[in-house]
Protein backbone atom coordinates (compact mmCIF):
# COMPACT_ATOMS: atom_id res chain seq x y z
CA UNK A 1 0.00 0.00 0.00
CA UNK A 2 1.54 3.64 -1.34
CA UNK A 3 1.22 6.48 1.57
CA UNK A 4 2.98 9.44 -0.64
CA UNK A 5 0.72 12.01 1.05
CA UNK A 6 2.41 10.85 4.55
CA UNK A 7 5.79 10.52 3.49
CA UNK A 8 8.34 13.41 4.25
CA UNK A 9 11.58 11.81 2.30
CA UNK A 10 9.99 12.73 -1.18
CA UNK A 11 12.96 11.29 -2.76
CA UNK A 12 10.92 11.45 -5.91
CA UNK A 13 11.66 15.06 -6.27
CA UNK A 14 15.39 14.93 -6.37
CA UNK A 15 18.04 12.40 -7.76
CA UNK A 16 18.84 10.61 -4.56
CA UNK A 17 17.84 7.27 -4.11
CA UNK A 18 18.65 6.68 -0.46
CA UNK A 19 16.36 6.07 2.25
CA UNK A 20 13.37 5.27 0.33
CA UNK A 21 10.42 4.31 2.68
CA UNK A 22 9.82 0.43 2.71
CA UNK A 23 6.41 1.13 0.11
CA UNK A 24 7.61 3.85 -2.02
CA UNK A 25 6.69 3.03 -5.64
CA UNK A 26 9.81 4.07 -6.26
CA UNK A 27 11.16 0.57 -5.42
CA UNK A 28 9.06 -0.51 -8.57
CA UNK A 29 11.95 0.07 -11.10
CA UNK A 30 10.47 -2.01 -14.02
CA UNK A 31 7.27 -1.25 -13.60
CA UNK A 32 8.58 2.64 -13.85
CA UNK A 33 10.28 2.08 -16.95
CA UNK A 34 7.32 0.23 -18.51
CA UNK A 35 4.91 3.35 -17.51
CA UNK A 36 7.77 5.84 -18.79
CA UNK A 37 7.97 4.09 -22.42
CA UNK A 38 3.54 4.76 -22.40
CA UNK A 39 4.70 8.73 -23.08
CA UNK A 40 6.32 7.74 -26.10
CA UNK A 41 2.81 6.39 -27.20
CA UNK A 42 1.56 8.74 -30.18
CA UNK A 43 -1.68 9.74 -28.53
CA UNK A 44 0.27 10.64 -25.36
CA UNK A 45 3.95 12.24 -25.87
CA UNK A 46 3.10 15.53 -27.99
CA UNK A 47 0.09 15.95 -25.36
CA UNK A 48 2.37 15.73 -22.44
CA UNK A 49 5.07 17.47 -23.59
CA UNK A 50 2.69 20.25 -23.94
CA UNK A 51 1.07 20.19 -21.26
CA UNK A 52 4.67 20.24 -18.76
CA UNK A 53 5.83 23.54 -21.81
CA UNK A 54 2.86 25.39 -20.28
CA UNK A 55 3.50 24.66 -17.02
CA UNK A 56 7.06 26.33 -17.39
CA UNK A 57 5.71 29.78 -19.53
CA UNK A 58 3.05 30.49 -16.82
CA UNK A 59 4.36 29.17 -13.44
CA UNK A 60 2.71 30.99 -10.43
CA UNK A 61 1.63 33.94 -13.27
CA UNK A 62 -1.03 32.18 -15.63
CA UNK A 63 -4.73 31.82 -13.98
CA UNK A 64 -6.03 28.07 -14.77
CA UNK A 65 -8.07 30.13 -17.58
CA UNK A 66 -5.51 31.48 -19.53
CA UNK A 67 -3.40 27.86 -18.99
CA UNK A 68 -6.18 25.79 -20.61
CA UNK A 69 -6.43 28.35 -23.36
CA UNK A 70 -3.14 28.60 -23.78
CA UNK A 71 -2.77 24.51 -23.76
CA UNK A 72 -5.53 24.65 -26.20
CA UNK A 73 -3.54 27.02 -28.63
CA UNK A 74 -0.39 24.86 -28.10
CA UNK A 75 -2.03 21.42 -29.24
CA UNK A 76 -3.95 23.58 -32.04
CA UNK A 77 -7.33 22.19 -30.88
CA UNK A 78 -10.07 24.16 -32.90
CA UNK A 79 -13.27 22.59 -31.31
CA UNK A 80 -13.76 23.09 -27.32
CA UNK A 81 -16.81 21.44 -25.35
CA UNK A 82 -18.15 22.88 -21.97
CA UNK A 83 -19.67 20.29 -19.72
CA UNK A 84 -21.06 22.96 -17.30
CA UNK A 85 -23.69 22.71 -14.21
CA UNK A 86 -26.72 25.05 -14.40
CA UNK A 87 -25.73 26.60 -11.03
CA UNK A 88 -22.32 27.90 -13.08
CA UNK A 89 -24.00 29.20 -15.99
CA UNK A 90 -22.87 32.42 -15.82
CA UNK A 91 -19.69 31.40 -15.57
CA UNK A 92 -19.85 29.16 -18.40
CA UNK A 93 -20.96 31.74 -20.74
CA UNK A 94 -18.05 34.06 -19.96
CA UNK A 95 -15.62 31.18 -20.27
CA UNK A 96 -17.45 29.98 -23.44
CA UNK A 97 -17.48 33.86 -24.77
CA UNK A 98 -14.05 34.29 -24.07
CA UNK A 99 -12.95 31.18 -25.87
CA UNK A 100 -14.60 32.49 -28.78
CA UNK A 101 -12.82 35.93 -28.69
CA UNK A 102 -9.24 33.44 -28.78
CA UNK A 103 -11.35 32.52 -32.07
CA UNK A 104 -11.71 28.76 -31.00
CA UNK A 105 -15.54 26.99 -31.67
CA UNK A 106 -16.83 26.23 -28.76
CA UNK A 107 -19.89 23.49 -27.93
CA UNK A 108 -21.05 23.38 -24.71
CA UNK A 109 -24.16 21.49 -22.56
CA UNK A 110 -25.68 22.03 -19.41
CA UNK A 111 -26.11 19.64 -16.96
CA UNK A 112 -29.96 19.35 -17.20
CA UNK A 113 -29.80 18.37 -20.50
CA UNK A 114 -33.26 16.23 -21.87
CA UNK A 115 -34.93 18.08 -18.77
CA UNK A 116 -35.68 14.35 -17.74
CA UNK A 117 -37.38 13.74 -14.06
CA UNK A 118 -34.90 12.58 -11.27
CA UNK A 119 -37.57 9.72 -10.46
CA UNK A 120 -36.88 8.44 -14.18
CA UNK A 121 -33.65 7.66 -13.18
CA UNK A 122 -34.09 5.95 -10.35
CA UNK A 123 -33.68 8.32 -7.58
CA UNK A 124 -36.10 8.62 -4.83
CA UNK A 125 -38.33 11.18 -3.28
CA UNK A 126 -36.24 11.31 -0.41
CA UNK A 127 -32.95 12.07 -1.85
CA UNK A 128 -34.96 15.17 -3.89
CA UNK A 129 -33.97 19.06 -3.59
CA UNK A 130 -37.89 19.34 -2.97
CA UNK A 131 -39.75 15.88 -2.56
CA UNK A 132 -42.61 15.67 -4.76
CA UNK A 133 -41.78 18.31 -7.36
CA UNK A 134 -40.27 18.08 -10.51
CA UNK A 135 -36.53 18.48 -10.78
CA UNK A 136 -34.55 17.54 -13.53
CA UNK A 137 -31.81 15.15 -13.01
CA UNK A 138 -28.29 15.98 -14.01
CA UNK A 139 -27.21 14.15 -16.89
CA UNK A 140 -23.62 13.99 -17.50
CA UNK A 141 -23.68 10.40 -19.67
CA UNK A 142 -25.61 13.11 -21.75
CA UNK A 143 -23.43 15.81 -22.19
CA UNK A 144 -20.19 13.55 -22.96
CA UNK A 145 -22.49 11.86 -25.45
CA UNK A 146 -23.09 15.01 -26.69
CA UNK A 147 -19.80 16.32 -27.25
CA UNK A 148 -18.93 13.43 -28.35
CA UNK A 149 -21.03 13.64 -31.56
CA UNK A 150 -19.97 17.67 -31.56
CA UNK A 151 -16.25 15.81 -32.18
CA UNK A 152 -15.10 17.89 -29.73
CA UNK A 153 -11.07 17.99 -29.43
CA UNK A 154 -10.73 18.88 -25.94
CA UNK A 155 -13.62 19.21 -22.97
CA UNK A 156 -13.71 21.17 -19.90
CA UNK A 157 -15.14 20.90 -17.02
CA UNK A 158 -16.91 23.23 -14.67
CA UNK A 159 -18.85 22.99 -11.54
CA UNK A 160 -20.53 19.30 -12.02
CA UNK A 161 -21.41 17.36 -9.07
CA UNK A 162 -19.23 15.00 -7.61
CA UNK A 163 -19.63 11.61 -8.90
CA UNK A 164 -21.62 13.15 -12.21
CA UNK A 165 -17.89 14.59 -13.27
CA UNK A 166 -16.52 11.61 -13.30
CA UNK A 167 -19.63 9.62 -15.32
CA UNK A 168 -18.47 12.85 -17.55
CA UNK A 169 -15.04 11.74 -17.92
CA UNK A 170 -15.74 8.19 -17.92
CA UNK A 171 -18.18 8.65 -21.15
CA UNK A 172 -15.73 11.66 -22.88
CA UNK A 173 -13.93 10.77 -26.10
CA UNK A 174 -12.07 13.54 -25.74
CA UNK A 175 -9.49 14.51 -22.96
CA UNK A 176 -10.91 16.14 -20.37
CA UNK A 177 -9.58 19.31 -17.65
CA UNK A 178 -11.78 20.52 -14.95
CA UNK A 179 -11.66 24.29 -14.39
CA UNK A 180 -14.00 24.27 -11.64
CA UNK A 181 -14.41 21.72 -8.62
CA UNK A 182 -17.99 22.73 -7.34
CA UNK A 183 -18.22 23.68 -3.39
CA UNK A 184 -21.17 25.08 -2.92
CA UNK A 185 -20.11 25.72 0.58
CA UNK A 186 -17.02 27.90 -0.22
CA UNK A 187 -17.70 29.57 -3.25
CA UNK A 188 -16.42 26.70 -5.22
CA UNK A 189 -12.66 26.78 -3.65
CA UNK A 190 -12.47 23.04 -2.16
CA UNK A 191 -9.22 23.80 -0.50
CA UNK A 192 -10.66 26.83 1.81
CA UNK A 193 -11.93 23.19 3.95
CA UNK A 194 -8.32 21.76 3.59
CA UNK A 195 -6.67 24.92 5.08
CA UNK A 196 -9.12 25.32 7.72
CA UNK A 197 -9.24 21.14 8.93
CA UNK A 198 -7.66 21.61 11.93
CA UNK A 199 -9.36 25.19 12.70
CA UNK A 200 -12.70 26.27 11.57
CA UNK A 201 -13.49 23.46 9.72
CA UNK A 202 -12.84 20.68 12.04
CA UNK A 203 -16.27 19.68 13.21
CA UNK A 204 -18.02 20.29 9.99
CA UNK A 205 -15.14 17.47 8.08
CA UNK A 206 -15.90 14.79 11.06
Amino acid sequence: MYTCANCNIRACTTSARENLPANCPMHEDQKLKEILGKYEAADNHRFYITSSAIEAAGYCQWPRLKETMEFCKAMEYERIGIAFCNGLRKEARIVADLLRKHQFQVISVICKAGGISKELAGIPEKDKLHPHQFEAMCNPIAQAVFLNEQETQFNIAIGLCVGHDSLFYKYSEAPVTTLVAKDRALAHNPCGAIYCADGYFKGRLN
